[in-house]
């Protein structure tokens, strides 16, 4: 059985020289591959250099560059020119982390819009999919992705918390969705029990989001409660358990559909 995690923020500084340990553990798991999430320019160069320094095969490990809407105030004249830089390199395979935070508001949300406009017109010139990050703005992100959708290759909402108006505007609209420990959450994410049986295959990918949303639902806990890639597998077991599927048919059409949403190579079981 495989698994691909489609988010993962390896730069975080928990993670510092524990790059190598976290990723033997997932591919214990059965993680074979990740993508390294990119939610600033530096943050995403870090994710690039990650990749190249612990991946030489260039078979595993994979990132995405953007700006996270939290940092759109960071957005300068250079932010553009550095992220398409990165965007060409071959392991840079989605434009992303973007979008927009409506609940925490740490940039202005007109703000928020122009730097979300700028990654998608990216998207459009490169033909790269996007990693979308939505907090408390379905309405308003919707809005905007419509008059780039047609031109875009796919685009996945990572890490989906909403409601089930926001996820069928999604999926009507052709739209990824990535699910994470937030399922195994019995506090707050017990509302994507049934939702999940709502996408189809082939639109449907999990994610880690490490080292956040530590699954509630694992056992043991790990003593630092620091989220690894590693516990997907406890995402995987929630997700199937909610669509009514084996873990190993989940994990083959999730796996089959991570690769062909980010033009990942096949590795061999």
């Amino acid at each position: 059985m495989q698994l691909i995690d489609i988010g993962v923020n390896l730069t975080n500084p928990s993670f510092a020289d524990k790059h190598q340990a976290v990723l033997d553990r997932a591919y214990a798991a059965g993680v074979c591959q990740l993508v390294l999430t990119g939610t600033s320019v530096e943050g995403s160069e870090q994710a690039l250099e990650l990749c190249q320094q612990l991946d030489e095969s260039a078979q595993r490990l994979f990132a995405t560059a953007g700006i996270h809407p939290h940092s759109a105030s960071d957005w300068n004249a250079d932010s553009a020119q550095r992220l398409r830089s990165l965007l060409k390199e071959p392991n840079v395979v989605a434009v992303g982390e973007c979008g927009l935070d409506f609940n925490r508001d740490f940039s202005p949300r007109p703000q928020q819009e122009k730097v979300l406009e700028e990654h998608l017109a990216m998207a459009v010139e490169l033909q790269l999919p996007v990693f979308l990050h939505e907090r408390d703005a379905s309405q308003r992100l919707l809005e905007i992705l419509r008059d780039y959708r047609d031109q875009l290759p796919a685009a996945v909402v990572h890490c989906f918390t909403g409601e089930k108006k926001a996820l069928f505007s999604y999926l009507d609209l052709d739209l990824h969705i990535g699910i994470t420990g937030w399922i195994c959450d019995e506090r707050r994410g017990t509302h994507l029990h049934p939702l999940v049986k709502e996408i189809k295959r082939g639109r449907l990918m999990l994610e880690s989001d490490a080292p956040y949303l530590l699954p509630r639902s694992l056992r043991p806990k790990p003593k630092n409660g620091r989220n690894e890639p590693a516990y997907l597998t406890e995402v995987l077991r929630e997700v199937a358990l909610h669509r009514g599927e084996s873990q190993e048919d989940l994990a083959n059409h999730t796996t089959a559909c991570a690769r062909a949403f980010y033009g990942l190579p096949s590795i061999p079981q």
